[in-house]
């Protein structure tokens, strides 16, 4: 008997395509598609069945260092890590870059991120959010629009727990199955239901599931038998081992053996996502403890219910597709929650996840007219729109959104700038917390030991894997910086990177100016001026080429600009080399001038470079900028030569 595996949930993109630097990876593949199309000898050919293309595109990827190794499939892998930038509607079936993708592509070539909107988010961040309201997907004749669901389930529910972020919201696939999910979440709040009985509703509601539920029970359990209603989209061969689990969970439960609890533990080992019968089952994944003392870690469950084999029949095929679908539902939540990120109006915190506030406010006005949509595709999905365009009714009227702003605060506010200085203070206020819970001063300095000694991979994990490392280098020295000028100054305002909706980092393809740029009001101790941090992480070879010209060219730009010469830069680094120390102290005499216009120079730059091993020694000592100043400044009077000047200046100094 053939059963047909249908979907029965959503996913944006495909797990082929789920990266760390998740927006710099786009924007990298969208350019270098563009290099691509721009061959001679690809122009105008076409994508879509061509697997020689398809090829050439894998070891152009390859030759760009996109990609590593060799695919056993290349065409396929071509197809798959492209197919998130189709979805997303940036380049369309035959891997041409659409209007929509050419947007992107603009502000990536003008590193041009930054933006004034409703929603206060970077311009590509708004960008995908006006994307990620025409994506649809087919699920079994079905079209889903999911951010519009998904903004659904938010406004009715206020925030989703990441379980129910997880396994249920994917399971909304039209209006039915939405409400149907909705009301059962306000179940499982209550403590009423449970995600697993949620799921097997949903999966028995569908025909295929029935259908195969009744052949199951019909029929003389066999290993063909299991195959048939497993529905294994790759091949039912897959589904094999299912059996010789039947096979076990009935000589446990029904002929009541306990030498077969051992026997139960290792046909689970046979499964590929055996993990989930192990954890319904037994309360150890230790082999060794289960064969010893197999009926001491053998769990209470629903089986233990069982009578007759047509129970144990009922049990073993909703938990088979219950685990499958689990473990389905569990891949995809990494990738749902990348794309969605990428419009950071979102917030993922504490195991929550809600809409920010401008956000939240703007989808409760808006909510009730675009929910019409969710369930059609939207033609435009290519092209290039402002949120009037994709529907007149996404254009809120100010009053509607100020009184939605309003009730959710719990404040009155008559106008958009009052609600976004409102707005400011609660970022500000998330801000603090953030600090206060992953980046204390004992943190921060055993993040700085990791910069030194590059445990990439531990950064990515205690931060975020939304940036790449010398990302993150210069984010974990603003907050550091923060903290040595005792949280004073708008610390959003100076870094200049790209922060999420969790003010977390996220690189851009394209290049910067300076990392950070503090500014400081006039103290006894100091005058008014700006710090600009520049932060590097290259090594003992290229610190030197990457490093002198930029940090130099930042800082005469910025007097220039600003003609105020006493602002300065503290260069910061894991090593220092000697000779970038020996260009930064003679730029102490040199002129800077304005290459436009050689009548404006700057008659000396005062740079301080210096090592993180002298940022940890700041940290640890609780010194404040008000105590580092005049250590800085008699520093950069001081006439000891270069090789001598750092140690003495600055390291015994501080």
């Amino acid at each position: 008997m053939d059963f047909t595996y249908k979907s029965f949930c959503w996913s944006f993109g495909t797990t082929s395509f789920r990266t760390q630097n998740f927006n710099k990876t786009i924007e990298q593949q969208l350019s270098l598609l563009r290099e691509f199309w721009n061959i001679p000898t690809n122009k105008g050919a076409n994508w879509i069945g061509n697997n020689t293309l398809q090829e050439a595109y894998y070891n152009f990827m390859k030759s760009k260092k996109f990609v590593d190794g060799d695919a056993n499939n290349k065409p396929k892998d071509a197809r798959e890590k492209t197919s998130g930038l189709v979805d997303i509607g940036i380049i369309d079936e035959g891997r041409n870059i659409t209007n929509a993708g050419l947007k992107l592509l603009e502000m990536c070539d003008n590193n041009d991120f930054k933006d004034e909107n409703l929603f206060e988010i970077d311009k590509d961040s708004f960008f995908y959010l006006r994307q990620l309201l025409k994506v649809s997907y087919n699920i079994d004749g079905k079209i889903v629009r999911p951010f519009i669901v998904f903004a659904y389930c938010l406004v009715n529910l206020d925030f989703l727990s990441l379980t129910e972020f997880t396994y249920l919201l994917p399971l909304c696939v039209d209006d039915s199955s939405t409400k149907f999910i909705v009301e059962k979440i306000k179940l499982y709040r209550e403590n009423k239901i449970t995600i697993d009985e949620v799921i097997i509703d949903t999966l028995m509601n569908m025909q295929n599931y029935r259908e195969a539920y009744d052949y199951f029970n019909s029929e003389t359990t066999s290993e063909k038998v299991i195959c048939d209603v497993g529905m294994n989209r790759k091949s039912r061969d897959y589904d094999k081992p299912y059996f010789n689990l039947y096979k076990e969970l009935n000589n446990v439960y029904l002929k009541k053996d306990k030498k077969s609890i051992y026997n139960l533990y290792l046909a689970t080992k046979k499964i590929n996502i055996g993990k989930w019968w192990r954890s319904y089952l037994f309360d150890t994944s230790a082999s060794k403890a289960i064969q010893n003392n197999p009926t001491i870690h053998l769990k209470k469950t629903v089986f233990d219910s069982i009578v007759d084999e047509n129970g144990l029949k009922d049990l073993f095929f909703k938990r088979m597709h219950l685990y499958k679908a689990k473990a389905t539902l569990s891949d995809y939540q990494d990738l749902n929650k990348r794309y969605i990120k990428t419009a950071d109006v979102i917030l993922f915190e504490d195991s929550t996840v809600k809409f920010d506030i401008m956000p939240k406010a703007y989808f409760e006005g808006v909510i009730n007219d675009i929910y019409a949509d969710a369930y059609s595709s939207n033609a435009k999905l290519y092209e290039e729109t402002n949120l009037e365009e994709i529907k007149i009714e996404l254009k809120i009227p100010e009053a509607k959104l100020l009184k939605e702003i309003s009730t959710d605060l719990g404040v009155s506010i008559s106008s958009i700038s009052e609600a976004k200085t409102v707005i400011e203070d609660k970022r500000y206020s998330r801000l603090e917390a953030l600090i206060d819970s992953k980046f204390s001063n004992e943190q921060i300095i055993y993040l700085l030991e990791c910069f030194e000694n590059r445990k990439d991979n531990e950064i990515q994990e205690l931060v975020t894997d939304n940036a790449d490392v010398p990302t993150i280098f210069e984010y974990v020295l603003g907050i550091a910086w923060y903290k040595i000028s005792e949280r004073k100054g708008k610390l959003l305002s100076y870094l200049k990177l790209s922060l999420d909706a969790n003010l977390l980092p996220k690189t851009h393809a394209g290049g910067g100016e300076a990392d950070i740029v503090y500014e400081y009001d006039k103290t006894d101790i100091y005058p008014a001026h700006s710090l600009l941090l520049e932060a590097t992480l290259a090594d003992s070879t290229n610190q030197r080429r990457m490093e002198m010209e930029p940090v130099s060219r930042h800082l005469g730009q910025h007097l220039l600009k600003t003609g105020n010469f006493l602002s300065y830069c503290v260069f910061i680094t894991n090593y220092l080399n000697i000779n970038v120390v020996s260009d930064f102290r003679s730029r102490k005499q040199m002129l800077y001038y304005d290459s436009s216009d050689y009548s404006k120079y700057v008659e000396g730059m005062k740079i301080i470079p210096v090592e993180s091993s002298v940022l940890k020694t700041i940290l640890i000592k609780h010194l404040t900028y008000s105590d580092i100043y005049l250590v800085f400044e008699n520093a950069f009077q001081s006439g000891n030569p270069p090789h001598e000047w750092y140690d003495s200046m600055i390291v015994s100094k501080l």
